[in-house]
């Protein structure tokens, strides 16, 4: 089976290259599950309930997430109501939402989707690493397909991330720091890894946000108010074919679509 994993939806020119090109890549590259990490789809600063309606609306089944799950409000109510919606689960227990999901692929195959978030200069987290340990131990068996966005600062945590998982899921991804790698590789277990699949938003940009307000900021060291950028959108994602009965990845390779 065919996983598509869109990196890092950013602000309105991330959300209008995914609804426009989605389906497009749905069809021609056969894909029966599409998932994307939306923590910044809402203005580049988190998500809303609209906006996650809106991405599903378009074909994406599962959404994960980062830090920035929280910046908006009125998700806090959401995420309880709405389980396709992941935040990551290494997050306390008592805050809302799940870090986990099963669902039925579009070839009628069951998939588990893992949001986890590293602690290496990000917010204060629960372990990443024992929490993998404790949600895939309590998954059924039979679902082979495992797929992890490991959302976290440092290239070496992540790569410790994957071969902490290797042998135990089919796919590991970065996300997080908005700019894609060109490590993609399996994994001797079987899993397919890439420390950061990047962003699908204005590349014009730092990351995202206007340059000038960036610049801005390094030049003068005061907390100056970030604006997402709006010109030069990109799509950057990862397919992944996977062995539907082993759970071992087969192939893993890059996408990326300028406008």
């Amino acid at each position: 089976m065919n996983i598509l994993f869109i990196g890092d939806i950013f602000a309105s020119p991330g959300r209008k290259i995914v609804a426009q090109y989605l389906q497009e890549i749905i069809s021609r590259e056969k894909i029966d599950l599409a998932i994307a990490n939306a923590e910044n789809s809402a203005g580049g600063f988190g998500i809303t309930p609209l906006i996650a309606q809106e991405l599903f609306s378009i074909g994406l089944e599962v959404l994960t997430t980062g830090n920035h799950v929280w910046d908006k409000k009125e998700i806090y109510e959401y995420l309880p109501r709405e389980p396709r919606l992941l935040r990551p689960a290494n997050y306390p227990d008592e805050l809302p939402g799940r870090g986990i999901i099963t669902v039925r692929a579009r070839n009628g195959v069951e998939a588990a989707v893992l949001s986890l978030q590293g602690r290496t200069y990000m917010p204060a987290v629960d372990c990443p690493f024992r929490r993998a340990d404790s949600l895939l131990g309590g998954l059924d068996p039979n679902v082979k397909v495992r797929f992890v966005d490991f959302h976290a600062e440092v290239t070496s945590e992540k790569v410790a991330m994957g071969w902490y998982l290797d042998g135990r899921v089919s796919a590991i991804i970065g996300t997080h720091t908005h700019i894609p790698t060109a490590d993609e590789r399996i994994l001797p277990g079987g899993a397919a890894y890439q420390t950061d699949v990047g962003m699908t938003g204005p590349y014009d940009s730092v990351i995202g946000a206007e340059k000038q307000l960036v610049l801005r900021r390094f030049l003068t060291s005061t907390p100056i108010r970030l604006e997402a950028a709006k010109h030069s959108p990109e799509l950057h994602a990862t397919i992944i074919n996977v062995d539907e009965t082993t759970g071992r990845a087969i192939s893993i390779r890059r996408l990326a679509i300028n406008q």
